[in-house]
């Protein structure tokens, strides 16, 4: 069972280091963007999903519309679609790290 504890928080930590690593990447195109247009430029979700690979996106839409409910998308993934890239994964990877992390024992790693 303690195997299987460590396993899923290594896996978490994991997950977080990617949404980390995509948020920093997310984080430098813009400001990449922004320097080259002089003005503040920031990237959505939507529209970089939509620039990688459209065709995902309107899978994903089907998908949920289908598997999940037709009144999912509009109120709940939209939204969450035209916020910042770097912030919704900086978002994920705290969320990430958060459910994997393990407190340390209160009076220490030295008590009986």
């Amino acid at each position: 069972m303690e195997s299987l504890v460590a396993a899923v928080r290594f896996l978490l930590h994991g997950l977080s280091l990617l949404a980390l690593a995509a948020a920093i990447l997310a984080g430098t195109v813009d400001s990449i963007q922004s320097v080259s247009a002089s003005r503040p430029m920031l990237t959505s979700l939507g529209n970089a999903w939509l620039s990688i690979d459209p065709e995902s996106l309107t899978l994903a839409e089907l998908g949920a519309d289908h598997y999940i409910s037709a009144d999912i998308w509009r109120p709940y993934i939209a939204p969450v679609l035209a916020q910042p890239t770097f912030a919704v994964f900086l978002l994920l990877a705290l969320i990430f790290w958060i459910a994997g992390y393990r407190r340390e024992p209160f009076a220490g790693r030295f008590s009986a």
